[in-house]
């Protein structure tokens, strides 16, 4: 790839790598970015499509946080407008908001038997406002544990058996958990006290992080076909040579051993776009649709955010697992008992490789909000600043 002169190489323009690209040229470091896409902004990238809308290629983000610290770092590279992200199913014919409340039980049940349970889960869950679906099928109260094995049985086992292609029972109790019922009538998929999109884009966000004079970006570079482990598994080489350079590896870890002790689970993702001369297609940016054959969800993208636009695009999302080497990309870690295992096996191999810092959704093999993956971020450049030998996440 030439003469290198830079002090750290980062693998992967995307939230992770490209944060820690900047902290560090903030701190003097000279920063190689490479990623093997054609575009910065990794998944998060949008643009403008043939009629003008905004779309996220790669599936809907939005950024949110409680933290103010993380939120007033993001404010440093981009302006952003407040937007509450409303989600909702589709469910027996309703349109019902997700996380589920009040309105999916007065959707679901007749009136009197409506009121009866939701007197009966005030009374199970005293003071709360929500509870996990786990937590509701697990209730002391028949009532309340029925109503729970009701949204088990027609949302989250579909989906989930959609999602990540495995028995429900299989998959780490933390997805199950992510989203949980309300108990109210409130709606909004987060709570959290700082939800935004940006005014621009979110490329545009990129664009400005990457913007410094000690960080240069080199696109379409696959990385692992000039950076190898050595025999040993000390050090990194760098088409064939001892790296000169500190590096940051975004991408997935078993990938950069060569899967040489097996394959880590991802998922992957298919879309289909789709645009109709018309106003809306459902009333939820974001719908999950847990019976349909083969797609999980659509997110309509004139509405994230909302967009005075003639018509609408929107994508149909198929889930599916991942396969290194066919023009997939790997989006989630599929979290098992048996993957958590075989991931530490990786993380403890990364510790022994000397001025490697693997981290990030993929390399960390978790599942990171955009709040997280930032938090992680900070954390890794903190830790290169402070001179650590490595800093892998480990359980």
């Amino acid at each position: 790839m030439g003469e290198f002169k830079a002090d750290v190489l980062v693998i992967g323009a995307g939230l992770t790598g490209s944060v820690i690209a900047r902290q560090l040229a903030e701190a003097g470091k000279c920063v190689r970015v490479w990623d093997r896409r054609s575009h910065i902004a990794g998944n998060m990238y949008d643009c403008r499509d043939e009629h003008g809308i905004l779309v996220q290629k790669y599936g809907p983000h939005t950024f949110h946080t409680k933290e103010k610290e993380l939120y007033d770092y993001m404010c440093r590279f981009e302006e952003w407008i407040p937007y509450r992200l409303h989600c909702g199913a589709k469910i027996d014919g309703y349109f019902t908001p997700t996380p589920f409340n009040f309105k999916t039980i007065d959707q679901l049940y007749a009136p009197k038997d409506a009121e009866r349970l939701k007197e009966h889960i005030e009374k199970a869950f005293q003071g709360r406002k929500t509870a996990t679906v786990v937590e509701v099928m697990e209730s002391s109260d028949e009532l309340v544990r029925a109503y729970g094995r009701l949204l088990f049985e027609k949302d989250y086992s579909l989906y989930t058996a959609k999602q990540w292609g495995i028995p429900p029972e299989q998959v780490d109790p933390s997805i199950l958990r992510r989203v949980p019922l309300r108990f109210s009538y409130e709606e909004g998929y987060f709570g959290d006290a700082y939800q935004v999109m940006p005014r621009h884009s979110f490329t545009s966000f990129f664009e400005h992080l990457l913007s410094h004079e000690n960080i240069r970006v080199e696109l379409g570079v696959e990385a692992l076909d000039h950076l190898t482990v050595s025999p040993d598994g000390d050090a990194l080489l760098l088409d064939g040579v001892p790296c000169p350079m500190l590096v940051v590896y975004t991408g997935a870890l078993d990938e950069l051993f060569q899967r040489d002790q097996g394959a880590l689970p991802y998922r992957s993702l298919r879309f289909e776009w789709k645009y109709e001369d018309c106003e809306e297609i459902q009333p939820y940016p974001v719908t999950a649709y847990p019976d349909a054959e083969g797609y999980t969800r659509i997110t309509e993208y004139k509405k994230l955010p909302v967009q005075k636009v003639q018509g609408t695009m929107y994508a149909v999302e198929y889930p599916l697992m991942y396969h290194a080497g066919k023009k997939q990309e790997p989006y989630y870690p599929l979290l098992t008992e048996e993957s958590k295992k075989a991931s530490e096996r990786y993380k403890r191999r990364a510790a022994r490789v000397k001025r490697l810092y693997p981290c990030g959704r993929l390399a960390d093999f978790k599942y990171y909000d955009m709040d997280q993956a930032l938090k992680r971020a900070l954390e890794v450049a903190r830790a290169i600043q402070e001179g650590k030998e490595t800093y892998v996440s480990r359980e």
